[in-house]
């Protein structure tokens, strides 16, 4: 029997905990689109069979993001405890990535959420239809960010080290547009 030191056990759970989250994500890339396409074609046809597909696949999408959220959450906290080190040396570029992911996808996501949920009868079917496109933006988004993140921990560019050993940016549009990034980008969201 092989013995496991703290490397191997910390590699073995962060492998449970993105193999388990990457799964909703996936679901929710294309179960944002879906949802838009169905709000847009009960509008544009009148037919009711649209709205009523998409009252089933919200409430589904609604429990995909919120375990990707809790997963994604854990997956975070993973970094700073099972990679320190990483998360110190890395921290300069991966952290304002991560961020910009919350400012500018999480949020509208989450804020235009509880509209497509609880709003259709609250603000009309047309503001209705812009919630639900602003939730299937604000997915891409993420995707973008966390991809672009993923992708840099792959492919590193537009970086420069400094004195304490930090990856720091040298050159954001290189860090955020690395080598791998379009591939994994188009391979995800298509």
């Amino acid at each position: 029997m092989q013995d496991f030191n703290a490397i191997d056990l910390a590699r073995f759970q962060f492998a449970f905990t993105v193999g388990f989250h990457i799964v909703y994500p996936a679901f929710s890339i294309g179960l944002a689109s879906y949802l838009a396409t169905l709000n847009f074609l009960s509008l544009w046809t009148g037919d009711r069979v649209y709205l009523q597909l998409f009252d089933y696949w919200k409430r589904i999408f609604a429990i995909a993001f919120g375990m990707g959220v809790v997963s994604g959450v854990v997956m975070s906290y993973q970094f700073g405890t099972n990679w320190s080190v990483f998360s110190d040396k890395t921290g300069p570029i991966l952290g304002p990535l991560m961020g910009y992911e919350v400012l500018s996808a999480f949020f509208l996501e989450a804020g235009f959420l509880g509209v497509v949920l609880f709003g259709r009868d609250r603000v009309g079917p047309g503001l209705h239809f812009f919630a639900t496109l602003m939730v299937a933006l604000g997915t891409f988004a993420s995707a973008f960010w966390i991809l672009s993140v993923n992708s840099w921990m792959q492919t590193p560019a537009g970086y420069a080290v400094n004195a304490q050993g930090q990856f720091v940016p040298a050159d954001w549009f290189k860090a955020i547009f690395n080598p791998s990034f379009p591939y994994r980008l188009v391979h995800m969201v298509l």
